[in-house]
């Protein structure tokens, strides 16, 4: 079985409806990190006490997920629906196969290390 990690970096107030959306096709685990960045948007200015800075990176959320049973094409369709907008800023995804996890507690390793225990 092979192991994906999909990588989704977007803005922050679509994380909740995402987190949902992914725990509703069955994705179990998730990293989120709060990320700057900078891609179309090119950040903006800002002005503090009188004087225009340029903001060049942009706050954003990165969630990180590792996928052996939900399929792949599942979990970036449901990303897509859930974070379009049509705007500069609905983020970016990256997609790679992984060559091995490993469980540290157990010593499980491949899609078992990733799977529930249930």
């Amino acid at each position: 079985m092979k192991i994906t990690k999909i990588d989704i970096i977007t803005r922050a107030s679509k994380l909740d409806e995402l987190k949902d959306a992914l725990n509703e096709i069955g994705v179990q685990g998730m990293t989120v990190s709060q990320v700057f960045g900078c891609g179309i948007q090119k950040g903006h200015q800002e002005v503090y006490r009188g004087k225009t800075y340029d903001i060049n990176l942009v706050p954003k959320v990165k969630l990180e997920t590792v996928v052996c049973e939900v399929p792949v094409d599942l979990v970036i369709d449901t990303a897509e629906r859930v974070l379009k907008t049509g705007e500069p800023g609905d983020g970016k995804m990256f997609i790679y196969e992984l060559t091995n996890a490993v469980r540290i507690r157990t010593g499980e390793m491949g899609p078992e290390a990733i799977m529930d225990e249930r």
